[in-house]
């Protein structure tokens, strides 16, 4: 071993040790390190680089190729040799003496001084250039990697460009998507045939499209919409139907976001003119340069005292190398420049802010996709010239009748018939009934319930009525609460012919479906919203007269008088009710002409007094005017004309007394005088012989008067919550009464003479003071415990025979 070290040359060791350096320094930073300065890392946004992109990173690869190859070659070899150009005069004479053993010119300098006059050459005599050309090389094509990928990094659009890319590819190869597109083009190619076929009948045609599909205006405001009723396609698996749904609402949302800026396109624009900027830095400072990279290059230091010699010429021994691979580098960089400035020209040519399907449109035919801009219209012009076809895939996900396609797939997968025909339940009409509160849509399996009676949709936006309707035929009542709708119009004449009962709610009177005036068969009608102030101009209204069979019509809004609509249908209309939201009704002249009401309701009107023009309606039968603000009926004496009337409803008024006169309605069989402000009852009130019912609850009456028993037809009686302290014997004389609330009153006593009263099923007590209840109780056979509403404590007091017999059920 030391025999090896000592024949090793001081040069020798030197390069070894140049070599192992440079390992060290490549196994400290390996080429792959330089992935991080691409997109590489990431091979998805690789949909998002056009050819030009691709072609200048494959140049910076190039170019760094050989940045790190001059680097590796100014480490492992000699930069530079110099040799003296001058010999002292011993030194010729000693050259002289033994020319004969020696050649050359001897220059007595050993290895250190040639390493010491090396590296004093090198640092001072050998240009700047020839120095750092390669690490200048190097730099360059570091900042082009940085350019070219720093959008791809940066927090503000990186963020943007991963969920864009994430979005795209579930889109791509979203099962809904191939689905969406093979159904548009099968329509598309059969559009086609029957465009051919009917060219010669075009007149034709177009009068039977006008006539195939019916317009309806949203409950919502919406815009009208054309339904064409196309046959159901196949199921798609729940799973996939649910994560598409996702995905249109996750691009919702991100199109919102990106659409509000440009930051992608500006980076975008910016850091292709930093890299021209750059090309052209480059091209300049090296073409001035390139020459400088000499082989032989003199070499003047002052080291006269150390080594004897002043002037040196040298040898660079990159020299030639680094001159051939700069004028390669600067091909390149040409070649990359040109290809930057071909990109600037594709930015600023045309508008990349703004994006139109319209391509995409005429190609699937699906015609509503929607244009985009900014940073969203940008990112589509990119993906273009990478593949077109991901921006048509893309495009399904922007369309709202695609949309619309899916939720109606994924509901009548979660909405099957068996589910809905649990939810069947009979309404107040004795119909079955199906109820959908806050749908995404209205399910097709609900065409598949055959008994279905009657239908009641609130608060879905999208309700369509296909012509599958007309499989319902039991179907007799619809309820549309809150509903944007749209109807096909074999719909339309299936209901024309069959819906008996209409409730619609909606929260203006231009939201009303037009189609509605046109059902013949129509029956009754329910309409809920606000409809305009001037009612001589109100269209809408103007159309109920076409409703021929129309019996009873029930409005709640804000009318300030009749309108002359309704006074239209008066030669068929027998019940109207006007539900007003506190809007005071001043103008009843227009009810004089409605003769055939047999049901008049007038609730909200902010009534003070009961009006005139009712006391015209010969065959009225019902009146009821509650929640209005009725102080005083001394009206209440026209009453006696309405020779028909068997129901008056006065409550919820502030009516103080009630006049003598009423004594002549002697028609009256239900009347209702509860949550007013009564004190005293009039004798005179108890001649209207034929009350079946009477309702007096929370008043202020203090005595009943004992004419009541005159009332032998009474079954209901109620005088709950007012401040009665006994009972006349003669109410027990009402042998036919079934309810009795005697509750909330200051009563202490029952009397025994309840045991008259063998009809009784309902007796309320609570609320009084009461020390116990008369064992009498037991005599009434129909009165069970259920249908006795007082305290516990109280019932306690009955005898144990009379409490158990009024337990048993």
């Amino acid at each position: 071993m030391p025999s090896e070290l000592t024949q090793r040359t001081p040069r020798t060791i030197t390069k070894h040790w140049l070599a192992v350096e440079c390992i060290e320094l490549g196994a400290m930073i390996p080429v792959t390190e330089f992935r991080q300065f691409t997109v590489q890392q990431q091979p998805a946004f690789r949909v998002l680089k056009p050819w030009w992109d691709v072609f200048t990173d494959y140049l910076s690869v190039v170019m760094l190729m050989i940045g790190v190859f001059g680097c590796t070659l100014q480490i492992m070899q000699d930069k530079i040799i110099c040799l003296p150009t001058n010999t002292p005069e011993q030194n010729k004479t000693v050259a002289i003496a033994h020319q004969t053993e020696l050649k050359g010119l001897k220059t007595n300098l050993d290895l250190q001084q040639y390493s010491f006059i090396n590296q004093r050459c090198y640092e001072e005599a050998l240009h700047w250039y020839a120095k750092y050309f390669p690490y200048l090389v190097l730099i360059h094509t570091l900042v082009f990697m940085v350019c070219s990928n720093f959008w791809f990094k940066f927090p503000g659009s990186s963020s943007k460009i991963e969920h864009f890319v994430s979005i795209l590819g579930k889109c791509f190869d979203s099962p809904w998507t191939t689905r969406a597109l093979s159904e548009v083009s099968g329509e598309n190619t059969a559009g086609k045939d029957e465009k051919r076929e009917t060219d010669s009948k075009s007149n034709v045609n177009v009068s039977t499209a006008e006539g195939n599909l019916e317009k309806t205006q949203s409950l919502r405001s919406i815009p009208e919409k054309l339904v064409i009723n196309k046959p159901d396609a196949s199921v798609m698996d729940k799973k996939e139907g649910e994560q598409a749904k996702a995905l249109f609402e996750k691009i919702k949302k991100f199109r919102l976001h990106v659409e509000e800026g440009d930051l992608l396109y500006v980076m975008y624009v910016r850091q292709n003119m930093l890299k021209v900027l750059k090309f052209l830095l480059i091209i300049i400072y090296n073409s001035i340069l390139v020459p400088e990279v000499k082989i032989t290059v003199p070499c003047d230091v002052n080291i006269q005292d150390m080594t004897g010699y002043g002037h040196f010429w040298c040898n660079h021994t990159m020299a030639h190398l680094f001159s051939k691979l700069a004028y390669c580098y600067l091909c390149f960089v040409g070649v990359y420049g040109f290809t930057c400035l071909y990109t600037l020209y594709w930015l600023f040519y045309r508008s990349l802010k703004e994006y139109s399907f319209e391509y995409v449109r005429q190609e699937t035919g699906i015609s509503d996709i929607p244009d985009v801009k900014n940073d969203f219209a940008f990112m589509l012009h990119m993906i273009d010239q990478y593949d077109p076809l991901y921006s048509k895939r893309f495009a399904v996900f922007l369309s709202e009748v695609s949309e619309n396609k899916l939720k109606q797939l994924n509901l009548n997968h979660e909405w099957t018939a068996q589910k809905l025909r649990q939810r069947l339940k009979t309404n107040a009409n004795n119909r079955l009934e199906l109820q959908l509160f806050m749908l995404p849509g209205l399910p097709d399996t609900i065409f598949e319930l055959t008994e279905l009676q009657s239908l009641k949709l609130e608060i879905i936006n999208n309700v369509t009525i296909p012509a599958s309707i007309s499989k319902l035929e039991e179907l007799q009542e619809l309820s549309l609460y809150q509903c944007s709708l749209k109807i096909h119009s074999t719909a339309v004449a299936f209901l024309k012919e069959n819906l008996k009962v209409l409730r619609v709610k909606f929260d203006d009177s231009r939201e009303l479906p037009s189609w509605i005036y046109s059902l013949r068969s129509l029956e009754e009608l329910h309409l809920s919203g606000f409809f305009s102030h001037d009612i001589s101009r109100n269209v809408t209204l103007d159309s109920l007269r076409e409703l021929k069979s129309l019996k009873t019509l029930h409005l709640r809004s804000n009318f300030t008088k009749i309108p002359q609509a309704i006074v239209d249908l008066s030669s068929h209309l027998q019940r109207l009710y006007v539900h007003n939201d506190g809007t005071k009704l001043v103008m009843f002249s227009n009810l004089k002409k409605m003769a055939h009401l047999v049901q008049l309701e007038l609730v909200h009107c902010e009534l003070d007094r009961v009006p005139h023009a009712i006391f015209s309606l010969s065959n009225l039968q019902e009146l009821d005017l509650r929640e209005n603000n009725l102080k005083s009926i001394e009206e209440i004496v026209s009453f006696q004309h309405l020779r028909k009337l068997v129901s008056l409803k006065l409550w919820h008024n502030s009516i103080t007394y009630i006049p003598d006169h009423i004594k002549k309605l002697g028609s009256l069989e239900r009347l209702y005088f509860s949550n007013n402000k009564i004190e005293v009852l009039p004798s005179h009130l108890f001649l209207c012989n034929k009350l079946r019912y009477m309702d007096l609850s929370y008043n202020e009456i203090r005595f009943i008067p004992p004419e009541i028993g005159v009332l032998q037809s009474l079954q209901y009686f109620s005088v709950s919550s007012n401040k009665l302290e006994n009972l006349p014997d003669e109410l027990f004389f009402c042998k036919k009464l079934k309810t009795l609330k005697l509750g909330m009153n200051a009563l202490t006593l029952l009397s025994p003479k309840i045991s008259f009263l063998a009809l009784l099923t309902h007796l309320e007590l609570r609320g009084n003071h009461f020390d116990g209840l008369p064992a009498e109780l037991g005599s009434c056979p129909a009165l069970k415990r259920s249908g006795l509403l007082v305290e516990d404590a109280l019932f306690e007091t009955l005898p144990s025979d009379v409490r158990e017999q009024m337990r048993v059920e």
